[in-house]
């Protein structure tokens, strides 16, 4: 059997309804090639995001009765590859169809779905240094792509180098192709090494990177849980700021287990280890939103939020698998790219602590952190509460396009958090503030 090698790029948008899904705006069409002497094989995947699938499935649907017919499955994927453009040493090829596999409309629709083409170019003899080229055009101002190569079969022929355009809508592959049959190992560590020799460990990372700052469940239940952690429990309730030395360590204790607990599930999911269906993930992931709210709220385990960031973690390390799953990585590119995926969202993750963390521990040294905090938990709590009823019962609520509409302005709003945290703390250091804080006090007692 072929080891399969999947191509990642910085540009996979995976932010959409689903937490193993977050892809929300994107056309991604990953393209596997597979080279023989004389020919090669292509296998595509098409995934339209929930807000480009209607524009697909308009595509897809000529006849608008809201069903795929075969006919109109064969000539969707004939366009595709009337789309393709592929040379091999300057000459042009065709791509012809070999089979073609559609969703659901509806699936297309939640944008879960995958359309799957394969085809087959042959190629013309040349001499033995030879180089293809694939450029896809396919819709190409809403699509990302990714291209690579699977490690040969055939001794004959030697992988070269691999380029890519920053979008990876072309993709040049240099090889060798000759008629000696000098031993070249096909042990799993030989292929490894040259998947790593390309620029998958850095895709992947990227892709991690991407995956945890558009997945913006997996975020909420962090941020919500770290807005007590600057917090001293007074009897049942949240107190007076902690230390701001208490506080680093409590915040980088609740980071330190959610990384734990997601690297666990990540990684025994990853590894075919640990197999669980996607939407109880799914739902549990919003549960887990609602705890931290509630939490929040009122001390449920004061002091000890890592418990809840290191079980809950177990649960989101399960929906980050799936990412993984749907690159359809072999055994030793399966383990770095669990390396490289993983380290990718742990930057991110500290990156978006980073960009926050300032403003809590300003913030929470003032009368107006109780609003904040309340605010900022009965908000996460609602958000949880409408995923929750999205995912259990499939109803539709608005609070995807709620909750994406204020992470597509993440800087931003993470820069007014800011300027507000210093804000408050100037206003409420003043004899000005006594007002402020004696107001604030009313409102939160």
């Amino acid at each position: 059997m072929k080891t399969k090698i999947a191509a990642v790029v910085v540009c996979v948008l995976l932010s959409g309804r689903s937490a193993s899904a977050h892809r929300i705006d994107e056309y991604l069409q990953a393209t596997i090639l597979s080279l023989e002497s004389n020919r090669v094989q292509a296998s595509m995947r098409l995934i339209p995001g929930i807000l480009v699938a209607p524009s697909v499935i308009a595509g897809i649907d000529s006849n608008g009765d809201g069903v795929f017919s075969e006919g109109e499955e064969r000539a969707y994927a004939q366009r595709v590859l009337g789309d393709l453009s592929i040379t091999i040493d300057g000459q042009a090829v065709q791509p012809k169809l070999v089979s073609w596999s559609f969703p659901q409309p509806a699936q297309l629709r939640d944008g879960l779905g995958e359309i799957h083409i394969e085809y087959t170019a042959d190629l013309t003899h040349g001499g033995p240094n030879r180089s293809l080229v694939l450029t896809n055009h396919h819709l190409n101002r809403t699509s990302v792509y990714l291209m690579n190569v699977v490690a040969p079969e055939d001794r004959d022929i030697h992988i070269l180098a691999q380029k890519r355009n920053e979008q990876q809508s072309v993709y040049e592959l240099d090889y060798q192709q000759t008629g000696a049959t000098a031993a070249m190992s096909r042990e799993p560590l030989a292929d490894f090494l040259v998947w790593l020799n390309g620029i998958e460990f850095s895709s992947l990372f990227h892709l991690g990177m991407r995956h945890i700052a558009e997945g913006t469940d997996h975020l909420l239940f962090l941020l919500t849980l770290l807005l007590p952690a600057p917090l001293l429990v007074s009897g049942r309730r949240w107190g007076s700021a902690a230390g701001v030395r208490q506080s680093l360590f409590r915040i980088l204790g609740i980071v330190t287990a959610f990384t734990i607990g997601h690297s666990i599930t990540l990684t025994l999911a990853a590894l075919s280890v640990l197999h669980v269906p996607s939407r109880p993930i799914e739902v549990l992931i919003a549960v887990s939103i609602f705890v931290s709210a509630l939490h929040a709220l009122r001390p449920i385990v004061p002091g000890k939020e890592a418990l809840i960031a290191v079980f809950f973690g177990l649960i989101h390390g399960l929906a980050f698998a799936a990412t993984l799953d749907r690159l359809g990585l072999e055994h030793w590119q399966r383990i770095a790219g669990i390396l490289a995926f993983n380290l990718g969202i742990e930057t991110m993750q500290m990156l978006v602590v980073a960009a926050v963390l300032p403003s809590l521990l300003l913030m929470s040294r003032t009368d107006a952190y109780p609003l904040f905090r309340i605010g900022g938990a009965a908000c996460a709590a609602v958000a949880s509460l409408g995923w929750i009823v999205e995912r259990l019962f499939g109803l539709e609520t608005p609070i995807d396009q709620i909750v994406n509409a204020f992470a597509r302005h993440a800087p931003a709003l993470a820069l007014i958090l800011f300027v507000t945290a210093v804000a408050c703390t100037l206003l409420l250091a003043s004899p000005r503030g006594l007002l402020v804080r004696r107001r604030a006090r009313a409102l939160t007692d």
